[in-house]
């Protein structure tokens, strides 16, 4: 038979195994105590943005691969952060990356913040908006010349404009 005591100390250390396992399911929040020019409540980017732009751009979700129409977008234009208008991304730097997701090669010049990100039990580098701390997707070196890099985008996380 257990005694209280033991069962309290078992419930505390599945506490802190349960704590534990979290964090590695949803990632580092590092980026939340980055401070971003544009700032709102939690309530504002609900009422602004979309379901699916907020799922992706304030709790760092992912889209369904091959759903957006951005992924097939080929004109020429700028792809810019839905949640607050800076620009991202040229569409001279996208290219068909094969993963079902819009993806280029580089990004405009101090527009994407980068930050280490555990989730998932993998590590990877989260790209964020570097004006309102938006989740935008991740980054890879598996992309092409020149710079080796593929920032994999959610295309629900960006709007397009056509130069």
């Amino acid at each position: 038979m257990m005694s209280r005591r033991n069962t309290l100390l078992g419930l505390g250390a599945l506490s802190a195994v349960l704590a534990g396992a979290r964090g590695l399911l949803t990632g580092s929040s590092a980026h939340a105590a980055r401070t971003y020019e544009i700032t709102r409540t939690d309530a504002e980017w609900k009422k602004m943005l979309n379901a699916d732009q907020y799922k992706v751009l304030r709790k760092a979700g992912t889209e369904t691969p091959y759903t957006s129409p951005l992924n097939k977008e080929k004109r020429a234009g700028v792809y810019s952060c839905a949640g607050c208008a800076l620009p991202l991304f040229s569409s001279t730097t996208k290219y068909e990356s094969g993963t079902g997701w819009p993806s280029f090669w580089q990004a405009m010049d101090k527009a994407v913040a980068e930050e280490s990100d555990t989730s998932l039990f993998m590590k990877r580098i989260e790209a964020l908006c570097s004006r309102c701390g938006g989740h935008l997707g991740h980054v890879f070196d598996d992309g092409p010349k020149p710079t080796g890099l593929r920032y994999c985008m959610n295309g629900v996380a960006m709007n397009f404009k056509a130069a």
